[in-house]
């Protein structure tokens, strides 16, 4: 029969809804009794700014944390320390200026980068480019180059380390660079590590700034006389490293107590290199 049947929510005719239609519009009348509603005057645009106002609040206090955290995982350092580590950092960076060209502002190489390890050469090339370097090279071994490319296209990848004229093929570049960071994610093999010795000579030559990290430095304590003297090397050990070096260089570890006169003592047999030493106590 047409139209026969209770209607849809199961009411009957003429009388009040009932079942699932009854609490379907029970739902809707409750959700639309809990709809605020607008206060008179001024009310809700007060309350509106005073929202607006905590949010901020919280916004500035959370960043604030975020920076504390930043400057030391220890203790948290005053407002002012805080501004003057930041104005030191913003004293160092280029400012960005219409009168320069691409790559008057820092040309960087970054030696290192093999199968096992591509991470490190990245973070390493990139962090120049974020802290106001124009240009920043990888050099690094055939396997690794598709790999670092694909982090970022800002970054030129040259896969050359594993080659036999790598010494040749980076040294062609050094002319172009500020500045070489030796060591991250370079790993072991003795064929990297020798080509490694080539480009810190050759560095040398050219009177070459170089940072020497990770396996680095392992290359370092096994050949001292690599960085002999050259005050335009710069050493950051980790805790490891550092005692690595120690008795690599003096035949011993330094006293761990006094880090200062520690770091002194072995930049002094180095021929007076700066040395930055991370890790513990420091």
């Amino acid at each position: 029969m047409i139209g026969g049947g209770p209607p849809v929510g199961g009411a009957s005719p003429g009388g009040p809804a009932s079942g699932d239609g009854a609490r379907a519009f029970g739902s809707r009348k409750s959700a639309q009794s809990r709809v605020p509603r607008r206060p008179r005057g001024g009310a809700w645009e007060s309350g509106s700014r005073r929202m607006a106002a905590g949010s901020a609040w919280e916004a500035a206090g959370a960043c604030r944390r975020v920076l504390q955290r930043a400057f030391s995982l220890h203790k948290a350092h005053s407002v002012e320390d805080m501004e003057n580590t930041l104005q030191l950092v913003r004293n160092i960076i280029p400012p960005l200026t219409t009168k320069k060209h691409k790559g008057q502002d820092g040309r960087i190489g970054v030696v290192g980068g093999c199968q096992e390890y591509t991470g490190a050469p990245y973070f390493a090339a990139i962090s120049a480019l974020k802290v106001g370097a124009d240009l920043s090279h990888v050099f690094c071994t055939r396997e690794a180059a598709p790999v670092i490319k694909s982090y970022s296209p800002e970054l030129i990848v040259h896969p050359v380390l594993d080659s036999p004229s790598a010494v040749h093929d980076v040294e062609e570049w050094l002319p172009r660079l500020h500045a070489l960071v030796v060591g991250p994610g370079l790993g072991r093999d003795n064929i990297l590590l020798e080509n490694v010795k080539g480009i810190l000579e050759a560095s040398k030559a050219r009177d070459i700034p170089v940072i020497i990290d990770a396996d680095g430095l392992w290359l370092i304590a096994q050949h001292p006389a690599l960085i002999q003297s050259y005050q335009k090397a710069v050493l950051t050990p980790n805790h490891v490293e550092f005692n690595r070096l120690s008795e690599a260089v003096l035949s011993h570890q330094v006293d761990g107590s006094d880090h200062h006169e520690a770091v002194r003592r072995l930049s002094q047999a180095l021929g007076n290199v700066t040395w930055y030493r991370r890790g513990s106590g420091m």
